[in-house]
């Protein structure tokens, strides 16, 4: 008789929070990586070096470059004016350092000559890409469903951990060599909550001041932590304040009361979007580059060979 294991984990779908990753690979390599003419080049080598890695280490079926066609969504502004705000520049754009936005349009044509798919959608953030790529992946057959590792290092996107799907996020706090896996266990363990949905409502009233969203005043993270527990969702803890349910301190439902305007319209705003007018895309990883020529002269151009190389090895070995 012979006898069989479980099965081994299919490949899972890679969902990259592109400029989470860019971000961080601009502050985290040395501007001093400069292509032949001087310019740096410090984020899209350390992007390429990123992904090269992701392929190597998750071996996944398929990997999209979320984009944000619009970082600061009007619907989300119209709802709470302070959303990330502080990150305005003086021309209404996002604040960025110059030398990385001279680098932006070169990422963009690497991952193009590269062949790997690059989607946003008008008016959405990137976490709304990728909400919506998840959504749509978790809703296939079963039998056709791959996992979703989301790769990022923005706490907003824990939201959408969720075992059953299975979805979870790659937190990128420690390194790319060094991942955070945020399943619904390690929610439980680092937040105190069950899932991704009760994040969101976890995040909603603690707030986010890196988003400029001021959450419930006096209502800090363990507070909304323990509230969820008591009455299950955001809704649960609103249906209870409205009916003097004892179990809310008198404090709390002071607070909660003057947070009401804000807890109206916060929810919209934190969590992300599922069916964000997202095109189509090709997420197949390609065995080899889609435009080896330009790939080529790119890498010259910029001084990109190294990384160039070691993601085409990457792709070709996976």
């Amino acid at each position: 008789m012979t006898t069989t294991g479980p099965r081994p984990p299919a490949p899972p779908l890679l969902l990259l929070d592109t400029a989470s990753l860019y971000f961080r690979a601009f502050f985290g390599v040395p501007d001093s990586v400069k292509a032949p003419d001087g310019t740096p080049v410090n984020a899209v080598r350390g992007l390429l070096d990123m992904i090269a890695t992701l392929v190597s280490t998750r071996r996944p079926a398929g990997l999209v470059a979320c984009w944000d066609d619009d970082w600061r969504p009007e619907f989300r502004v119209r709802a709470i004016p302070t959303y990330k705000e502080h990150r305005l520049a003086a021309d209404g754009a996002e604040e960025v350092p110059e030398a990385l936005t001279a680098q932006i349009p070169v990422i963009v044509e690497v991952l193009e000559a590269f062949g790997i798919a690059r989607v946003g959608a008008p008016g959405f953030e990137a976490d709304d890409v990728i909400g919506t790529l998840t959504a749509r992946e978790t809703a296939r057959p079963d039998d056709e469903r791959r996992p979703v590792e989301v790769v990022t290092g923005d706490r907003d996107l824990f939201q959408l951990v969720d075992d059953a799907a299975p979805v979870r996020v790659l937190y990128t706090a420690r390194g790319i060599r060094d991942l955070d896996v945020v399943n619904q266990a390690r929610l439980a363990e680092r937040y105190d909550v069950g899932d991704g949905a009760a994040y969101a409502d976890l995040a909603t009233l603690r707030g986010d001041s890196s988003d400029g969203l001021p959450g419930v005043a006096g209502i800090g993270e363990k507070t909304a932590a323990a509230l969820l527990h008591r009455y299950g969702t955001l809704g649960g803890v609103l249906r209870a304040l409205e009916e003097g349910d004892p179990g809310l301190t008198p404090a709390q439902r002071r607070r909660l009361t003057e947070g009401l305007d804000y807890l109206a319209v916060a929810p919209a705003v934190v969590r992300v979007a599922r069916d964000a007018p997202v095109a189509a895309a090709d997420d197949a990883l390609p065995t080899t580059p889609a435009d080896h020529e330009r790939l080529v002269a790119l890498a010259q151009q910029w001084g990109l060979t190294s990384s160039v190389t070691r993601l085409v090895e990457a792709l070709t070995t996976r």
